[in-house]
């Protein structure tokens, strides 16, 4: 399979991979170091939440049963943590849009 992608992308994902590899390690990370790297990473990322999910998918997926797993476990979670926070949908939580607006009703219409 032939990657597509630009070449700044597939750089910047092997910086961010490296970088991930680089500051994670065998024991738990002090709230210093974690906060450190993830820093690190969302100033290599500069914003790209999708090359930051593809790293940690990648650290993640290539290293299932190998001796390092969980090394890259923990870079994979800094990766997830240097992404965008996002909320939670809690189901019966909708909220209305800016303007009022409702999504329309699942009931099905009558002929």
């Amino acid at each position: 399979m032939i990657d597509k992608r630009p070449q700044p992308d597939r750089l910047l994902v092997a910086e961010i991979y490296g970088e991930a590899r680089h500051r994670a390690r065998w024991r738990d990370l002090s709230s210093e170091e974690e906060t450190a790297a993830v820093a690190e990473l969302r100033q290599l990322a500069d914003g790209r939440a999708d090359l930051l999910a593809e790293v940690a998918g990648i650290l993640e997926g290539a290293r299932e049963g190998e001796p390092d797993e969980p090394l890259a476990r923990q870079a994979a979670g800094l990766c997830r943590r240097a992404g965008p926070t996002r909320r939670r949908y809690r189901p019966g939580s909708r909220r209305a849009g800016a303007a009022g607006h409702r999504p329309p009703s699942r009931r099905s219409r009558a002929a």
